[in-house]
């Protein structure tokens, strides 16, 4: 039996199943990866140098101006067949969750609902003094490369905003962290996609899925199992093995 059957097997007979994807998932949208080289205005800079709580005190203009830059990707970006099949999944009988560590809106896009995003979300500013919610106008996603501007401010503090994502340094928000450990501590299938093992402690969910009896279908284009017996290594491209696995699920609800 190869391995896809094995996973196909796996999601058959479980109830709950928990997608935890990573920034592989969107590389087929057309979103680039942090280990992708950057070009224009950002090929001087270090995503990890920008993102941080410091850049915004220092420069608040270059480090709003790269999360604009960032905006205009993900609005330009379509959800891929990955995407479309874990929704296609929630229809199979089955409770089908999703954590991401990504900050775009793709999984929405593709219509599922409930979307944990572990490091927060680009659409979600907030404020860097008061850390209340914000909104931007429109337009201010708009930008022409290098047309760097100053962030808009908060309309109660007047504080300015930052983008309402967790940067370098900063921990998770502690809700959506313990809501994502309930859901992997319950599922009976973990599928980790797209994810490269490394940002803690999100890195961690595999593991703790694995520790409590799940099994962990890992769906990437390099080997990043653990070498557990209820792993499942698939590697390849995610569009291709999701949308198998999700009409492997379909054929079963539509057999007679």
């Amino acid at each position: 039996m190869t391995a896809l059957e094995i996973a196909s097997n796996a999601l058959l007979n479980a109830k709950k199943i928990v997608c935890f994807s990573g920034a592989g998932i969107s590389v087929e949208s057309g979103i680039p990866t942090y280990r992708e080289k950057l070009t224009g205005l950002w090929a001087r800079h270090n995503p990890e140098h920008l993102e941080t709580a410091k850049a915004f005190r220092e420069n608040p203009s270059l480090v709003w101006g790269w999360y604009l830059w960032r905006r205009q990707q993900f609005s330009k970006a379509q959800p891929n067949a990955a995407h479309l099949a874990l929704h296609e999944m929630a229809g199979s009988m089955r409770t089908v969750s999703i954590i991401t560590q990504n900050i775009d809106d793709l999984h929405e896009r593709a219509g599922s609902i409930d979307v944990l995003h572990l490091h927060g979300s680009l659409s979600t500013p907030k404020c860097f003094a008061c850390h209340r919610p914000g909104m931007v106008r429109n337009e201010l996603a708009i930008m022409e490369e290098g047309a760097l501007v100053e962030p808009p401010r908060c309309t109660r503090c007047n504080g300015k905003l930052r983008p309402g994502v967790v940067w370098y340094g900063e921990n998770l928000l502690p809700g959506v962290w313990k809501s994502a450990l309930s859901l992997v501590k319950s599922c009976d299938v973990l599928i980790s996609v797209g994810t490269s093992g490394v940002v803690t402690p999100a890195a961690d969910l595999p593991d703790i899925a694995l520790a409590c009896g799940a099994t962990v279908i890992h769906v990437n284009t390099v080997d990043v199992g653990m070498g557990a017996h209820n792993e499942i290594m698939l590697s390849g491209r995610a569009s291709q093995i999701l949308s198998h696995l999700s009409a492997f699920l379909s054929r079963e609800l539509n057999s007679p």
